[in-house]
């Protein structure tokens, strides 16, 4: 990836979060509870595994995401949102409201719904609830 000048914040943010595939793998990481390579290469979504591979680097080189063993063996690295990622979760969570609306409720399943009605009921109780529940997943996983 290129370096950009850092002149211009909504340039700079989309540099990090812009392209097709970060802010799906920061959710994934956050809502979905993803940590595996493989677990964020099956995603509906069906990332190619390639790019996969280049967004998890990039997302670590930015401090989105860290490796819980870096010295471990590939098959068996573990990436895990940072802080950093987790302060993009209202951005996740606008783009989740931008657009819900418009797709047909008959193809989203039970969880889609369960959380289309939790995030426009109470948004801060979601974003504080998923960031708690996020964080208690990786407190499990380090002491593993």
């Amino acid at each position: 990836m290129k370096t950009v000048e850092r002149t211009c914040a909504i340039a700079y943010s989309i540099h990090l979060l812009g392209d097709k595939w970060s802010l799906l793998i920061l959710r994934d990481a956050i809502l979905h509870k993803k940590s595996k390579f493989k677990e964020f290469a099956n995603s509906k979504e069906k990332i190619a595994t390639n790019i996969l591979t280049n967004r998890l680097k990039f997302l670590v080189k930015e401090g989105f995401l860290e490796l819980l063993d870096p010295e471990g063996f590939k098959k068996n690295k573990q990436y895990l949102a940072t802080e950093r990622a987790l302060s993009a979760l209202p951005i996740i969570m606008e783009l989740y409201l931008f657009s819900i609306d418009s797709i047909e409720k008959s193809v989203l399943n039970a969880s889609q719904i369960k959380i289309k009605k939790q995030i426009t009921t109470n948004r801060k109780g979601f974003e504080s609830q998923r960031k708690k529940e996020y964080l208690e997943f990786v407190e499990s996983l380090k002491n593993n």
